[in-house]
C-alpha cells in the first residue's frame, strides 16, 4: 500500500482504530514507513500528532507505542461527547448554511430508507456522516475538530450495538435537522442531548468487562421526552 505523505497520520490513526495495531504494541518508524510507502519523516510527524491526540504514547526504551486507555478514560470520552454534541447542534441552529441543511436532509432521507431495508452497515456510515456534518454546521472549526477526535477515540475503544428500532433513531435525526432548520437552538440542543444519551447506552468496551456505561448515562439530568416529540 502506498499513500501520500500528508495522509500518513490519517492512515495510522484509522489502522489503530480498526485494531490493526494492538493496544500497547510498538510502532516503529521503519516498519510504518515501509507499510505506507513513505519516508520516516512524515511517519515521525504523524506519531507526534497521534501522541497529542492520545492514540500513541512514547515509552522509555520502547519508543512509540499504541496507547492503552483505561475504562475511566473511555467513560470520560462518552461524557464529553454528551456535553459537546448538544452544544454543537445549538450552534448549528444559528450558523448552518443552506448547503449544510441540504446534506443533513439528504442523509436523513437515506437513513430512513436504509432503516426500512435493515441495512445496518450503511446506517452506521450514514450516522457518522450525519454527526460529522452537524458538527461542521456549528461554524466552529475547533468544536468540529474536538468532536471528530472524540468520535475516532470512542470508535477505537467501544463497539456499538445496533439500535432496536433504527427507524426511531433516524426519526430523531430528522427532528434535530428540523430544529436546526428553524433556528431553534434550545430544541436542537435538547433533542441532541436525548439522542446522544440513548446512543451512549449501546456502547460496549472492546476490552475489560464491556459493561454498559451507566455511570455516564445516569450523570445526565432526565429529559422530558413527551415535550420533545412535538
Amino acid at each position: 500500500m502506498r499513500i501520500p505523505a500528508h495522509s500518513v497520520c490519517t492512515a495510522i490513526r484509522d489502522d489503530i482504530v480498526a485494531g490493526v495495531y494492538e493496544r500497547g504494541g510498538r510502532l516503529t518508524e521503519e516498519l510504518l514507513a515501509r507499510r505506507y510507502g513513505v519516508s520516516r519523516v512524515p511517519v515521525r510527524e504523524a506519531l507526534r500528532t497521534l501522541e497529542a491526540e492520545g492514540f500513541v504514547v512514547t515509552r522509555r526504551h520502547a519508543g512509540a507505542c499504541v496507547a492503552e486507555p483505561t475504562e475511566q478514560e473511555g467513560a470520560d470520552l462518552l461524557e464529553m461527547r454528551m456535553l459537546l454534541e448538544p452544544l454543537g447542534a445549538s450552534r448549528a441552529a444559528q450558523r448552518r448554511t443552506e448547503a449544510h441543511l441540504k446534506v443533513l436532509r439528504g442523509l436523513v432521507r437515506l437513513g430512513q430508507e436504509r432503516a426500512r431495508r435493515g441495512n445496518s452497515e450503511d446506517l452506521r456510515s450514514l450516522g457518522s456522516w450525519f454527526h460529522e456534518t452537524l458538527a461542521q454546521a456549528s461554524g466552529s472549526p475547533a468544536m468540529t475538530a474536538v468532536l471528530t477526535q472524540l468520535r475516532h477515540k470512542i470508535a477505537w475503544m467501544y463497539t456499538v450495538e445496533a439500535p432496536a428500532d433504527p427507524a426511531e433513531s433516524w426519526a430523531e435525526h430528522g427532528a434535530i435537522v428540523d430544529a436546526v432548520a428553524r433556528g431553534d437552538g434550545e430544541r436542537a440542543r435538547a433533542l441532541t442531548a436525548l439522542h446522544t444519551e440513548r446512543a451512549t447506552v449501546a456502547h460496549r468496551l472492546r476490552f475489560g468487562g464491556g459493561e454498559r456505561p451507566d455511570r455516564v448515562r445516569n450523570s445526565q439530568h432526565p429529559v422530558n421526552m413527551s415535550s420533545l416529540r412535538h
